[in-house]
């Protein structure tokens, strides 16, 4: 069955990840999967939590939401209710998680990297552009003068991204928008790192159940969609 946009079954949206968007933050970006916009933007602390102090370790964390109009009705601020939704909570973690899989915390000193991911507009697979985005955002600002002065050493050691697979009327496919992922059987987030190492994967069943041999072709297209997001955030940081 043809998807609704006319990609094939293995094809990315197209992305884009444009460095250095915000003037006053270390390391920025604007990930743009399709019609799906994250900002992305990394700010060098040099403190970090209480539990880490005398450590000599650092952290990297995330904090992820949604403007209000970045869906097709109005999103009231979550300021605004007082409080995050689960939702939010548990992609803000997946963000940090991702991030500090690939990072030596003890290059990294006692200070903390917090990454800001704002959706800009929402149309599918919010929270995979947000991890391929961070890790563009984390990289330009741990290259950015501020951090290099206080490092000894570059802090990360592999890549990381994200991408979303289903299965649309019966058959896999990459890369989910709205309308597909509303509506697929099945749906994924694959995190895994540019050399392929499998950081996290969410799959969920939405109507019945799926074989384990669909989940085989998911992870296959997840891997070649991961190869050619390491390609683009190379590209935005300036390697090879």
């Amino acid at each position: 069955m043809p998807r609704p946009s006319g990609r094939g079954p293995s094809d990315l949206r197209l992305v884009r990840l444009e460095p250095n968007v915000a003037k006053y933050a270390e390391g920025s970006c604007l990930a743009s999967f399709g019609d799906t916009r994250v900002l992305c933007c990394a700010t060098v602390e040099e403190k970090v939590p209480p539990f880490l102090r005398n450590t000599g370790r650092g952290w990297i964390t995330a904090e992820y939401g949604m403007l209000p109009r970045s869906t097709h009705t109005r999103t009231e601020r979550e300021a605004a209710r007082g409080r995050q939704t689960g939702r939010t909570h548990e992609i803000q973690r997946l963000i940090g998680r991702s991030l500090r899989a690939i990072a030596n915390l003890n290059a990294l000193g006692e200070r903390q990297i917090r990454i800001d991911c704002d959706v800009l507009q929402a149309d599918g697979g919010t929270r995979t552009a947000a991890i391929t985005g961070s890790y563009v955002a984390l990289y330009l600002a741990l290259k950015s003068p501020m951090a290099q002065a206080a490092l000894t050493a570059f802090p990360l050691g592999d890549s990381v991204a994200a991408v979303s697979c289903g299965i649309v009327a019966g058959e896999p496919a990459l890369d989910l928008d709205y309308a597909e992922d509303s509506n697929a059987d099945a749906d994924a987030n694959f995190v895994i790192t540019g050399t392929g190492g499998i950081v996290e994967i969410q799959a969920t069943a939405e109507k019945g159940t799926f074989a384990e041999a669909r989940f085989g072709e998911m992870l296959t297209l997840a891997r070649q969609g991961i190869a050619e997001l390491a390609k683009l955030q190379r590209a935005a940081v300036g390697i090879g």
